[in-house]
């Protein structure tokens, strides 16, 4: 099974931990992985879109972390990253589990970090169902 992760470098400490905790998660599934990383959140449909294109991966994670500001953009970019995420998902008919964590602080990321790993364990799982509905 080849998996694709897209990781947003934007809150860089915390999205790498997330991203640690899927790549881990995928080689304990034995799951053959690819990383792209992009800059924020709002660049991962794109890149996710760009793998599925590709017709090489059986699932893709999206990866990364938004924490809420003092501006109205925390809720832009929360809501059209999942929105952009579920397209992909939804338009190429491939499992796409979203891990793109939106909280309200930094303490709400850390306690959420196992997500990576979590997120990678329902594309897994997605993939299967579908291979498994398959004629």
């Amino acid at each position: 099974m080849r998996l694709g992760i897209v990781a947003s470098r934007f809150n860089e400490e915390l999205s790498g931990r997330l991203l640690a905790a899927a790549q881990a998660e995928a080689q304990k599934l034995g799951v053959e992985v690819h990383v792209a990383s992009v800059p924020g959140a709002l660049e991962i449909p794109s890149a996710l879109q760009w793998l599925a294109q590709s017709g090489r991966f059986d699932a893709l994670v999206a990866v990364g972390c938004v924490i809420r500001g003092e501006t109205h953009h925390f809720d832009i970019v929360a809501n059209e990253s999942a929105r952009g995420v579920m397209d992909v998902a939804l338009d190429f008919g491939l499992p796409v589990a979203n891990a793109i964590l939106t909280t309200e602080n930094e303490a709400q990321a850390e306690a959420r970090l196992d997500k990576g790993a979590e997120a990678v364990r329902v594309a897994v799982e997605m993939a299967r169902l579908k291979q498994g509905l398959e004629p």
